[in-house]
């Protein structure tokens, strides 16, 4: 049986000002969330991007076809409402960011690691006085809780509309400072996308490509640069 979707019902998609930013409407009447939530986002450029994914809807609404409008509902009905809590969910992959556990071997895993991941180390020590030490091996240690307090800050300084977008570069990526330096322009989504990957990619070349796992990656590729996009667009 084929999954239920509502029929398209409306000719024009469109953007209205409203209040607190940018309203889309279908024929006049304003897009609500699911939780009922009016569609108002920040910025015109967010407005339009949504409004462009109603428009192109066929016969029937594809919800897979709108990744603007889905992470629009996401900030509106689940972060908005826990704001705090979905930021400290976030900024605790600090103490466990992928950028800090290394392998002891292969040298030229190693070295690899250490070129695509040191600098960033760097950099967040430079722009956010935040040192995150580097370990060998995936056993827990924890960070210096200065460190760590100095980037939640920088978590929780986030709208809603930037905190959704942050929520999938963080936990695609598994690492807080990499997602931090996407959205501050340190680094291309793709770069990034590719330095998260160090060890898949390594793995890949040493004992060949998985067409499954490759599929996975991506269209998790496409759903991180995405989630860039989106963070764009909302801060304007």
């Amino acid at each position: 049986m084929s999954e239920w979707a509502p029929k398209r019902f409306w000719q024009n998609a469109e953007v209205a000002q409203a209040d607190q930013g940018f309203a889309v409407t279908l024929d006049g009447r304003g897009v609500k969330t699911p939780a009922k939530t009016p569609l108002v986002v920040p910025t015109e450029a967010l407005a339009q991007e949504i409004a462009a994914e109603w428009a192109a809807q066929q016969e029937r609404v594809n919800p897979a076809t709108m990744p603007f409008t889905r992470m629009a509902n996401s900030a509106l009905d689940k972060v908005a409402p826990q704001h705090a809590a979905v930021a400290d969910m976030l900024a605790a992959y600090g103490d466990s960011d992928l950028l800090c556990y290394r392998a002891d071997s292969p040298a030229g895993l190693v070295d690899r690691q250490v070129a695509g991941w040191d600098p960033l180390l760097d950099w967040a020590e430079a722009t956010y006085g935040a040192r995150l030490t580097p370990v060998i091996g995936v056993m827990h240690r924890p960070q210096d809780p200065r460190a760590l307090a100095r980037l939640t800050a920088q978590v929780h300084g986030q709208s809603a509309f930037a905190l959704a977008a942050f929520h999938d570069l963080v936990s695609m990526s598994g690492s807080l400072v990499l997602a931090l330096a996407v959205i501050r322009g340190e680094r291309d989504p793709v770069e990034a996308w590719a330095l998260s990957r160090i060890d898949e990619t390594w793995q890949e070349e040493q004992w060949g490509v998985d067409e499954e796992a490759a599929e996975l990656a991506q269209r998790k590729s496409g759903e991180f640069q995405h989630a860039a996009v989106f963070h764009d667009l909302a801060e304007g």
